[in-house]
């Protein structure tokens, strides 16, 4: 400038990536929607997923499930610890955008990114113990030995909680994947920022492509597909957070005999998540022997 001042910079606005097969991609439909923090200022731009997308992740997902639910439990702890790894390293930049998206104070967002980094923790040390829980032998009126065990139930599709940015979503979706099931995860929709730099803490964790593949967008948009596609197997409707949305999600999931956890979001993502999470999302499969000769 001529009277030598420096100009104002123009900050660089940032198009955030959907998080699918283990790459970040544009939306099919090319389609974006603003994103402003906590008190109305603009943060960036999200890539507003469609249909097309939603069929992609759930596509990833399967081709993603066999790998990582025949791996063994204690290998599957040793990765989402090394989540956890990674998301330590990266303080500054989640504590910054917990601020900026759920307007808490510095000492807020630092207690609330320590619960989530323990959660994970506390997720990967439980995926070697879980058979020993939830698993049994059964007694049997017979000459046979007959014993249960826990099994991951396939492609799990997870509406996140919309209030609780990372800690909520970190609380769903650890007990998924810790279970063996690979996942379709629709951020939330007025905060998806933190759910995508968390997309970037799994790409450079251990984490397999496919394994959790991170959508954002409109909830009521993205959730009727997840609901009604037959390659998934169960839908957690946490984030869901209309009631008629989820009725109708309900009801579309009944089509194709998805197990559905129906649970609102908590006030409180803090408390003791205990199991129910971890088993919402197994099956039983019961063996049965002969004894004797």
């Amino acid at each position: 400038m001529s009277d030598g001042r420096t100009p104002e910079r123009l900050a660089v606005a940032k198009t955030y990536k959907l998080y699918l097969g283990g790459a970040f991609q544009r939306s099919e439909s090319g389609r974006v929607y603003p994103v402003h923090e906590a008190t109305g200022g603009f943060l960036a731009n999200a890539a507003r997923a469609s249909r097309k997308d939603v069929r992609d992740a759930v596509s990833a997902a399967r081709k993603a499930f066999a790998g990582w639910s025949g791996a063994t439990p204690y290998n599957r702890g040793q990765v989402i610890y090394r989540i956890a790894e990674v998301l330590e390293g990266r303080r500054a930049q989640f504590t910054a955008g917990l601020r900026a998206a759920e307007g808490l104070s510095a000492g807020e967002a630092e207690a609330v990114l320590d619960t989530a980094i323990d959660r994970l923790v506390w997720y990967a040390g439980w995926t070697d113990k879980v058979a020993a829980v939830l698993g049994s032998p059964n007694p049997v009126a017979g000459p046979y030995f007959s014993c249960s065990s826990p099994e991951p139930v396939g492609v799990v599709g997870v509406l996140a909680p919309q209030n609780s940015c990372l800690l909520g979503l970190i609380s769903a979706l650890a007990p998924v994947i810790a279970t063996g099931n690979t996942c379709v995860l629709v951020a939330s929709e007025r905060r998806p920022l933190p759910a995508i730099d968390f997309a970037e803490v799994l790409a450079t964790s251990d984490v397999p492509g496919g394994v959790v593949n991170v959508l954002t967008g409109r909830t009521a948009e993205l959730g009727p597909v997840l609901a009604a596609h037959a390659d998934v197997n169960a839908l957690d409707l946490t984030g869901a957070a209309d009631a008629e949305l989820r009725a109708e999600l309900e009801e579309a999931a009944a089509g194709t005999a998805k197990r559905v956890l129906a649970t609102a979001e908590p006030d409180d993502w803090t408390t003791d998540p205990g199991l129910r999470r971890l088993r919402s999302f197994v099956e039983l499969k019961t063996l049965w022997h002969p004894l004797g000769a």
